[in-house]
């Protein structure tokens, strides 16, 4: 049976901080639904009432065009091992840009310093609900290793050319959004 919370316990933190893959989902009144999955351990707890993650260059930016637009944004991760769980966040998220002040507060403050090869911004979500349900239909899986391809790609392709394929695929959701990535 789903339970609601005003905030994220000191388990469910703990619960957030040990899983492999998370997802978010976002979307705007009249555009599609964007469902995207994450890992590279780019999640940090910074409050019971808020979380980040470092997100990295990928083929679109639709979380980014969606928070510009309307800002409705819920991640949700669950147990593949070990005691089943599915964690919901919901609230309103930001996204802050690399050249921010914001950013660099939370890069310094949240993730050492230290930037995921090919991030393109941070991601900030203020929770207004946190629900947990069972997770019982969630099938048990074993963590094998990260992926390295979009790191390695990012390394490949250097600064300037993942500016250049920013500017060329993640200038414009898939809606027609403006993402706020890349300078007009």
């Amino acid at each position: 049976m789903a339970k609601q919370h005003a905030a994220l316990s000191d388990d469910h933190q703990a619960f957030l901080l040990r899983q492999k893959v998370f997802f978010t989902a976002s979307g705007t009144a009249d555009s599609r639904i964007n469902l995207s999955p994450k890992g590279l351990d780019c999640l940090r707890v910074l409050d019971p009432l808020r979380i980040c993650w470092m997100d990295v260059t990928g083929s679109g930016a639709e979380t980014a065009a969606h928070m510009a637009a309307d800002g409705r944004l819920t991640v949700m991760t669950c147990a593949f091992e070990g005691t089943p769980l599915i964690l919901r966040l919901y609230g309103r998220g930001t996204c802050h840009r690399r050249d921010s002040e914001r950013y660099q507060t939370l890069l310094a403050q949240a993730f050492d310093g230290t930037e995921i090869t090919g991030a393109r911004q941070i991601v900030e979500l203020s929770i207004d609900l946190v629900q947990t349900s069972c997770g019982f239909g969630v099938p048990v899986l074993t963590f094998q290793e990260e992926r390295q391809i979009l790191p390695r790609w990012a390394e490949k392709q250097g600064p300037e050319g993942v500016a250049k394929f920013q500017g060329e695929n993640n200038r414009v959701s898939i809606d027609g959004l403006p993402t706020g990535l890349v300078d007009a």
